[in-house]
């Protein structure tokens, strides 16, 4: 039996959501830690995440090697491995990048929708792709085994990103944009570089991701995940749900604005209403995984098949990513 991974997920962390981790048999989560933090800041998210892993040790722990999922699925609990959204925690220092991969972060976006330090975020006008600094940190993430994700950059520095690396990327939540064509959404071009150099997509189940949003319904949503299949293979495909659960909305404030404006920057989302939108009724909790299961089977995918994108296909991912270069384990 195969294990089952979500790519990514920001949630109002609780006991109870730990619990419906395991009511969703979900054995490990890519997690965001942070955000616009600085690399302290970054520290005290750690230190808040070792308190929930003091707390719940029935439930959770943190995750560092791929070996980890086995551990997981033997013992009845969930796996958790770290995530950034944006370069801000490893600040101006390339020696961060080592620093934080030893604290257990295994996934960093280049970019969060801006411009950073490192490459272009999808909102800007102008993709000037990787910087001096971004390719030098993109060599240093291949050679610890910090995974380069591309999820909320612009489609110049993502292929930039794809070249440049030595290990294959990810893009841990977004969907096709011939399916929704959000700013966030990918393009063929970029899911054909991104699947042909063996890295993994992970589809997304925000609401701004779907076609229809919060009315897609669950048969669409898997349709979607069997026409990438018949274009990319099934290989590079999984799940990244981008799921916020529990999340007040001022959370929304945090996550577009930052530090980096004064103003307010609703970005995917409607003036009207800035807060987080209203999950499909099929998904809203880690309890929902197999709702998504059983609709890919009802596409017509086999078991096998499902198994491997609920989980398989990111296990081998992780596996091939998480560790040091050989040269550089020497």
């Amino acid at each position: 039996m195969t294990p089952r991974i979500d790519g990514l997920q920001y949630a109002n962390w609780s006991e109870d959501i730990f619990r419906e981790m395991r009511a969703g048999a979900v054995d490990a989560v890519h997690v965001t830690i942070t955000y616009h933090e600085t690399f302290r800041e970054t520290v005290l998210n750690i230190e808040a995440w070792n308190r929930w892993f003091e707390r719940f040790p029935d439930l959770i722990f943190q995750g560092f090697t791929a070996d980890d999922i086995d551990l997981a699925r033997r013992t009845g609990r969930t796996a958790i491995f770290f995530g950034a959204q944006n370069p801000s925690c490893i600040e101006d220092d390339i020696g961060l990048v080592e620093v934080l991969h030893r604290l257990g972060l295994r996934f960093m976006q280049l970019t969060y929708n801006n411009q950073s330090l490192l490459a272009t975020g999808c909102y800007e006008a102008h993709d000037t792709g990787l910087t001096r600094m971004g390719r030098a940190v993109v060599a240093e993430m291949n050679r610890v085994g910090l995974v380069v994700d591309m999820s909320h950059s612009g489609d110049r520095s993502t292929l930039a990103a794809i070249e440049h690396s030595t290990r294959p990327i990810a893009i841990t939540h977004a969907n096709p944009a011939v399916w929704h064509p959000a700013l966030r959404n990918k393009s063929e071009d970029v899911l054909s570089a991104l699947t042909q150099s063996g890295g993994m997509l992970g589809f997304s189940l925000y609401p701004h991701h779907l076609a229809g949003g919060t009315e897609c319904s669950l048969q669409s949503f898997c349709e979607m995940i069997a026409r990438s299949a018949e274009a990319y293979g099934i290989d590079a495909l999984g799940i990244g749900s981008d799921l916020c659960q529990g999340q007040p909305d001022s959370v929304v404030d945090w996550m577009r604005t930052g530090r980096w404006t004064k103003g307010t920057d609703y970005g995917e989302g409607s003036a009207a209403a800035p807060g987080f939108p209203e999950m499909p009724a099929w998904f809203g909790s880690n309890a929902d995984f197999t709702n998504i299961a059983s609709g890919l089977r009802k596409v017509g995918f086999s078991d096998a098949d499902v198994g491997a994108l609920m989980g398989g296909n990111w296990a081998r991912f992780f596996a091939d990513s998480f560790g040091p270069l050989p040269e550089a384990a020497k």
